[in-house]
């Protein structure tokens, strides 16, 4: 908190009650934090690759530095204006997918763009390739056997985000819905949740049915890579877990729920309804909500606390 208030970005995001999604859930209360304004790059993902450039350049190591990493969404954002903000150079790979705005937003932030693959995963790869080619830094949002050390200092950065909702709710949740791709969001709100809450609160992590990255590997009692075809909820759509992101889930989550396409578009048109618009992404928290109140799942006296992770595209 110290490190991440010296940057003249910073402000809390705000953590709103919504009666509005309450009624339509059925629930006592729904409060929502809203990410969609964070440091000006309307994503939580603000608070990760960013953060590590900024202990780097604590520590002395980020000016002149080149850092190269692959990105589906808001993570290469983070990247490049980190890489900005500390003298640095980024270099962010995208697969063939990734829509041509988005480029063009990475492009404005100062990072050099490649293209490579059709997935996220084979983008991810190449940026690996990059750094060992070229004796860059590797900043991946995930974690690996042999790469650890950077995925987990971004996670610490995305403890911002919990302690300010800590601080921010007048009384503990009873229920956390956490949206995934890698994982690495819902590790690090998971664990400080349970500092400041401790056993109380049902989490629950909410994949796309097409990449149950998490939940297919809890089941299978080990790291596997998800089958499914390319998803909607683009940001969440990732084969592999993040080790240390997983590690952590199978100790602090509660369940692992998959969502339909259907589902995550249904949570993205009720957030705009409630004049929280978003992507079915970054509403999938509250996807997985509304999937287990149709279900029957969820009792009246509920109070929910879910992540709105980024801005409408």
């Amino acid at each position: 908190m110290a490190l991440i208030r010296r940057c003249p970005a910073y402000a809390p995001t705000p953590l709103c009650p919504v009666p509005g999604l309450a009624s339509r859930l059925g629930v006592a209360e729904v409060w929502v934090k809203d990410e969609r304004s964070r440091m000006g790059l309307g994503s939580f993902k603000a608070l990760g690759a960013a953060y590590v450039i900024a202990s780097d350049a604590e520590a002395g190591k980020a000016a002149g530095q080149t850092y190269v990493t692959a990105s589906a969404g808001n993570h290469g954002m983070s990247v490049a204006a980190g890489a900005r903000a500390f003298g640095a150079r980024a270099v962010v790979f995208i697969a063939e997918t990734v829509p041509e705005r988005f480029a063009q937003r990475l492009r404005d932030q100062g990072a050099l763009v490649l293209r490579e693959g059709a997935t996220y995963e084979a983008s991810m790869a190449a940026a690996a390739q990059a750094a060992e080619r070229n004796g860059w830094q590797l900043l991946s949002d995930s974690s690996w056997p042999g790469y650890v050390t950077r995925p987990h200092r971004l996670m610490e950065g995305y403890l911002v985000l919990i302690e300010e909702a800590a601080q921010q709710m007048p009384e503990p949740p009873s229920h956390v819905f956490l949206q995934a791709g890698v994982g690495g969001l819902a590790g690090a709100v998971a664990v400080l949740a349970r500092v400041h809450w401790g056993d109380g609160p049902e989490i629950t992590v909410v994949e796309p049915d097409q990449a149950p990255a998490l939940a297919a590997s809890i089941a299978a009692g080990r790291p596997v890579v998800a089958s499914g075809s390319v998803s909607a909820m683009g940001r969440l759509d990732c084969k592999e877990p993040s080790l240390i992101a997983l590690k952590g889930l199978a100790r602090e989550a509660d369940g692992f729920l998959m969502i339909t396409e259907a589902e995550g578009e249904a949570g993205a048109r009720l957030a705009t309804e409630v004049d929280l618009a978003s992507t079915p992404s970054a509403a999938a928290g509250l996807a997985g909500a509304l999937a287990m109140t149709r279900a029957g799942m969820l009792p009246p006296e509920a109070r929910i606390l879910f992540v709105l992770s980024e801005g409408p595209e």
